[in-house]
């Protein structure tokens, strides 16, 4: 099969195990998602045509990854999000994450991540401003319109992680609101990124990957095998969550980076034993991120850190051929 084709073939299956999470984060939060998801995409659309016609170099908007950078990218941000930063992500996800470096299969890191910590540098409040689900808002008052807008101040809501956060170490359940229940982590019912919530999406989608054989389960396995079990194992009393592992598995962008963004051919190890290494790396960072720093998160900082150490895995666990040197293939 032509490459091209193959890269489309590839992308659109990444989209379609995407779909599952983008419609639980409509019910949950609303129609605005929709157009959040609308906005981030066709920025990401637009600056990789504009890129590639001022670089002089062939279009390549028609093998969907600018779509997929852009959809990935909308289900890593809060549903209140302003449009106009969105479309500032979007631009800046394709230009400094992926455009710069060459394009395709020659940036290091996940150009979704990228345009994320931009915003998440640059408008900090924008981008830790959480709203409460109501279930079914999708067609619900707390849906409206497409291009209705969010009240945050009225239905704000700390995420899983962060109330866990404070809860362990500025008060009582009580104070905090308590926990929220196994069932709401799992089915989408607590706030959060608009593609983290519904544990059971991601699942769907992830397993899609798996069965179409678009990735392999080494990374997502590894990565969240290794936060459940340190979790555990760091779970001293006072920790986060205490060390409840299955907490820390269904809370947060780990379902998401691990069969996701992880997974990217172009910023993920070659062989199966540097995904493995990969894998480890996530959740040994996330781990340390979650219960030892400020942040409740870090997700995308442990996926960034061992997209940059991608090449040095490469180098010491890709063979060599016969009578030469280990030389690094193209990825998608």
């Amino acid at each position: 099969m032509h490459s091209d084709a193959l890269t489309r073939h590839v992308m659109g299956d990444v989209l379609i195990a995407m779909l599952p999470a983008t419609l639980a984060g409509a019910w949950f939060f609303g129609a605005r998602v929709l157009l959040v998801c609308i906005v981030s995409i066709a920025s990401c659309v637009l600056a990789e045509y504009v890129c590639r016609l001022l670089m002089r170099r062939d279009n390549t908007i028609g093998d969907f990854s600018a779509m997929v950078t852009g959809l990935l990218l909308a289900l890593v941000l809060p549903p209140s999000i302003e449009l106009w930063k969105v479309a500032v992500g979007g631009a800046a996800a394709i230009v400094i994450g992926k455009q710069v470096f060459g394009g395709l299969g020659q940036n290091f890191m996940n150009p979704a991540l990228v345009g994320r910590i931009i915003l998440l540098t640059s408008w900090g409040a924008s981008m830790t401003r959480w709203t409460a689900p109501v279930s079914g808002a999708l067609f619900g008052a707390a849906g409206g319109a497409a291009g209705a807008a969010i009240v945050p101040d009225a239905i704000s809501m700390a995420t899983p992680l962060a109330l866990a956060k404070g809860f362990y170490h500025n008060g009582s359940a009580a104070a905090q609101g308590g926990l929220p229940a196994y069932a709401d982590l799992f089915f989408g019912a607590v706030a959060g990124c608009i593609g983290e919530v519904s544990a059971l999406a991601l699942l769907l989608g992830g397993i899609y990957l798996l069965v179409r054989g678009v990735i392999s389960w080494h990374i997502p396995v590894v990565y969240i095998g290794t936060t459940a079990a340190l979790t555990w194992a760091f779970g001293l009393e006072g920790a986060l969550f205490g060390g409840d592992p299955l907490r820390h598995v269904l809370s947060g962008g780990l379902l998401l980076g691990a069969f996701f963004m992880a997974t990217d051919y172009t910023t993920s190890p070659m062989t199966n034993k540097g995904k493995l290494i990969m894998g480890a790396g996530c959740g040994f960072l996330t781990v340390v991120i979650r219960l030892f720093t400020n942040s409740p998160e870090g997700v995308s900082y442990a996926i960034l850190i061992m997209n940059a150490a991608t090449p040095l895995i490469d180098r010491y666990t890709v063979p060599a051929a016969f009578g030469g040197e280990k030389a690094r293939g193209s990825h998608r």
